[in-house]
């Protein structure tokens, strides 16, 4: 198979579908945003961590391709969706059950914290800031497109899970967190 099929050289793609449609349309930026995220997880889960967060992190990537390929194709093809890996209530849950376990043994948040202090968290940081404007596409496509709702619910789990994991890999990379305090001189 050929990797350049010259498909996209006016400005179009292929959803999951055939249909074709402009590369700026909303959907395709949504699952695009979503592949730039699973990228930067990618980068993260190759950082200096414990095997369970990497783990969890590949589960994270696996969830993200299910979720862009029902972002691909559109809600009236019911064939193509059906045999679609489905995004669950459980694996919503999954996410909040690691963000409890992350957090159990954190110290108390009491000031917006600034993103840095190792490659590794600002990784994480990048990673959480990419899932946020993935998740405002996300929305504003689903008030044009119909599809499962936890998917949004998914994605939003997931920044929250991405801001506790940069507080627990500072704490075992012994990194200082720098509290924003407003008005505070530099």
């Amino acid at each position: 198979m050929k990797i350049y099929t010259k498909g996209g050289d006016q400005g179009k793609t292929s959803l999951f579908s055939g249909t074709r449609v402009p590369k700026h349309h909303l959907r395709i930026e949504s699952y695009g945003t979503l592949d730039e995220l699973n990228a930067f997880i990618g980068l993260l889960r190759d950082q200096q961590a414990a095997k369970s967060h990497q783990e969890f992190l590949i589960f994270i990537q696996k969830r993200l391709f299910n979720i862009g390929s029902h972002l691909a194709t559109e809600s009236d093809k019911q064939k193509a969706i059906q045999k679609l890996p489905e995004i669950k209530d459980d694996d919503v849950y999954r996410i909040e059950d690691e963000i409890d376990q992350l957090n159990e043994n954190l110290p108390r948040m009491t000031h917006f914290i600034l993103p840095g202090g190792h490659t590794t968290v600002s990784y994480c940081h990048i990673a959480r800031c990419v899932c946020r404007r993935a998740e405002r596409l996300v929305a504003a496509l689903h008030e044009e497109a119909d599809f499962n709702d936890r998917i949004i619910q998914f994605i939003n789990r997931l920044s929250d899970y991405l801001f506790v994991l940069s507080r627990k890999l500072s704490k075992d990379l012994d990194c200082n967190e720098i509290k924003w305090v407003p008005g505070e001189p530099s």
